[in-house]
C-alpha cells in the first residue's frame, strides 16, 4: 500500500516509524499534516486562473493579431503557444512534483505565471507574445499536474477524492469560462493580460502556508532527455499541422511530421532505459490508463480545438462585438461548469468510462444541431448546439481527472494526471492548427468551412466514445 493509503490520522507522517514510537518525528517530506479544504480552495483557484489565460486569445485574437500585425497562418501560434508549452511539459512537471515536492511546483507554476502572463501584456511582436504563451504553458503545466498530487494527498479517502477531484474539474469548466468573459469586459487585451497576472501572483503569496508537503521520491535524477525529446516532438508536430495549411505536400510540412514520428520513436527509447522516467510506458498497458489518455486525447482534439476558434468565426461571420462574443460562450461553457460541479452525484452508479462516452456523444450531437447556423448568420439557431455541447464539456471535465488519478498508483497521482493532461493538450494544439486549416483553406467562404470543422468535430467525438467504452479494465 502506498503511504497515502497507510495515513489514517494527522499525525501518522510516515510509514518506517515504529509502531510504538511515543512521539512520532515528522518525516521530510510531508513536514505538516494537509489542510483539506485550503488545499481545495488553492488548488481550485490557480487552475481557474490558469485555464482563464489560456483561453483569453479566444476572444482578443483578432484585436491582438491587429495589434501585433499577425498574419492569417501565424494566428494558430497565438492560440496554440500555451497549449504547447503546457504539452511539452506536463509530463515533466508531474515526475518533478512527484519527486521533488508537490507543494514546491504548485508554488513555482503560480508565481511563474504570474509574471509571463505579465510579460504577454507588454509583447509588441507575435514572436514576443508566442514566446510569452508558450512561458505561460510551462508554468501551468506545474500548477496543473501538481494541483491533483496535492488533492490526492490531502484528501486520501476515495470519498474524499472523489469530492475533490470533481470540484476540481468544475473549476477547469469554470476557467474556460470566465476567461472569455474578463477578457471582454477588459478595455483592451493588454489590460486582460495584466489582470489575469496579478490574479496568479495573489495565489502564489496566500499558497504556502496552508499547503502542506508531499512527494514520493525514486531517487536518480530528472530525465532531461526524455523532457529535451518529447518537447522537440511536439514542437515539430504543431509546426507541420501549423504549416500545413499552406500546403500539406511541402517538404517542409513532410520533414517536420517525420522529425516527430522519430523523436517519439527516441523519446520511447530513452523512457525506457531510464532508471527515472516522465512515464512509466508499463502503464500503457492498463486499460484505465489507455482510456484516461485516449480521453484527454480526443477532448483537446475535437472539443477544445474546435471551440478555441468558434468564437473567432463568431466575430468575424456573425459580425458579433467580442462581449456579445464571450456571453454566447458563456452558454457551452457556464453549462460545463455546472454539470461538471454536480456530476460527482453520478459517483457508483455510473463508471468514468461511461461518463467520457456520454460526454463525446453528446459534443457530438451538439455540433451537428450547429451545422449551418455559422454560414446562415443566425447566432439563434447556435443555442441548442451550445447547450448540448455544454453538459458534454462538463461530463469530460469531471470524469477525466478522477480516471487519471484512479488508473495509476496513488504514489504517483501528479505523474498520471500530467500524462493524461499532456494528451488533452496534444489534442488541442493540434486541433486548433486542424480547424483553422479546415476552416480558412475552402474557397467557399468562413460559412462552409466551418460545417468543414463541425462534421470533422462529431466524427472525432463519436470514434472517441467508441474508444473508451472498448478500454475496459479485465476482471
Amino acid at each position: 500500500m502506498t503511504r497515502f493509503n497507510e495515513r489514517t490520522q494527522p499525525r501518522t507522517q510516515s510509514r518506517t516509524q515504529p509502531v510504538l514510537e511515543a512521539e512520532p518525528k515528522p518525516a521530510p517530506q510531508a513536514e505538516a499534516p494537509p489542510h483539506p479544504r485550503a488545499t481545495l480552495a488553492l488548488t481550485s483557484a490557480a487552475t481557474a486562473v490558469t485555464l482563464m489565460t489560456y483561453t483569453a486569445p479566444i476572444i482578443t485574437l483578432r484585436d491582438t493579431a491587429a495589434d501585433l500585425h499577425t498574419s492569417l497562418s501565424a494566428q494558430a501560434w497565438l492560440i496554440n503557444g500555451t497549449p504547447l508549452g503546457l504539452a511539452a511539459l506536463l509530463l515533466v512537471a508531474g515526475s518533478l512534483a512527484d519527486d521533488y515536492g508537490r507543494r514546491r511546483i504548485f508554488l513555482l507554476g503560480t508565481l511563474t505565471l504570474g509574471i509571463t502572463t505579465a510579460l504577454g501584456a507588454l509583447a509588441s511582436t507575435t514572436l514576443q507574445f508566442t514566446l510569452a504563451r508558450i512561458a505561460q504553458g510551462a508554468a501551468s503545466a506545474a500548477i496543473l499536474a501538481s494541483s491533483l498530487g496535492l488533492l490526492v494527498h490531502a484528501f486520501p479517502t476515495p470519498r474524499g477524492r472523489l469530492h475533490a477531484t470533481g470540484v476540481w474539474g468544475a473549476f477547469v469548466s469554470g476557467g474556460i469560462a470566465l476567461g472569455p468573459l474578463l477578457a471582454g469586459a477588459m478595455p483592451d487585451w493588454r489590460v486582460a493580460y495584466g489582470v489575469l497576472g496579478a490574479a496568479a501572483l495573489l495565489v502564489a503569496a496566500l499558497a504556502p502556508r496552508p499547503l502542506a508537503e508531499s512527494r514520493s521520491p525514486r531517487g536518480g535524477r530528472p530525465d532531461i532527455l526524455g523532457a529535451l525529446t518529447f518537447g522537440l516532438a511536439l514542437v515539430s508536430l504543431v509546426a507541420a499541422l501549423t504549416l500545413g495549411r499552406d500546403g500539406w505536400l511541402r517538404t517542409e510540412v513532410g520533414l517536420l511530421f517525420l522529425a516527430a514520428v522519430v523523436l517519439v520513436g527516441v523519446f520511447t527509447l530513452v523512457e525506457r532505459r531510464t532508471t527515472t522516467p516522465m512515464i512509466d510506458l508499463s502503464l500503457l498497458r492498463r486499460p484505465g490508463f489507455l482510456a484516461s489518455s485516449a480521453g484527454g486525447l480526443f477532448t483537446g482534439l475535437a472539443v477544445i480545438g474546435l471551440f478555441s476558434f468558434l468564437p473567432v468565426l463568431f466575430q468575424q461571420v456573425l459580425g458579433l462585438s467580442p462581449m456579445d462574443t464571450a456571453w454566447l460562450f458563456l452558454l457551452w461553457s457556464g453549462l460545463s461548469f455546472t454539470v461538471a460541479l454536480q456530476a460527482k452525484r453520478l459517483a457508483g452508479r455510473v463508471p468514468p468510462r461511461h461518463q467520457l462516452a456520454v460526454g463525446f456523444a453528446l459534443h457530438a450531437a451538439g455540433v451537428l444541431t450547429m451545422l449551418g447556423a455559422i454560414d446562415s448568420g443566425s447566432w439563434h439557431r447556435l443555442l441548442p448546439g451550445l447547450v448540448l455541447g455544454g453538459i458534454g464539456s462538463g461530463l469530460l471535465n469531471a470524469a477525466l481527472p478522477l480516471l487519471s488519478v484512479e488508473s495509476v498508483p496513488a504514489a504517483r497521482a501528479a505523474m498520471g494526471s500530467g500524462a493524461q493532461q499532456t494528451f488533452r493538450y496534444i489534442g488541442s494544439c493540434a486541433g486548433v492548427a486542424l480547424t483553422i486549416a479546415i476552416v480558412t483553406s475552402t474557397k467557399a467562404g468562413l460559412g462552409h468551412g466551418a460545417n468543414t470543422a463541425l462534421l470533422v468535430s462529431a466524427g472525432l467525438s463519436l470514434l472517441a466514445a467508441f474508444a473508451v467504452l472498448v478500454l475496459r479494465e479485465r476482471a
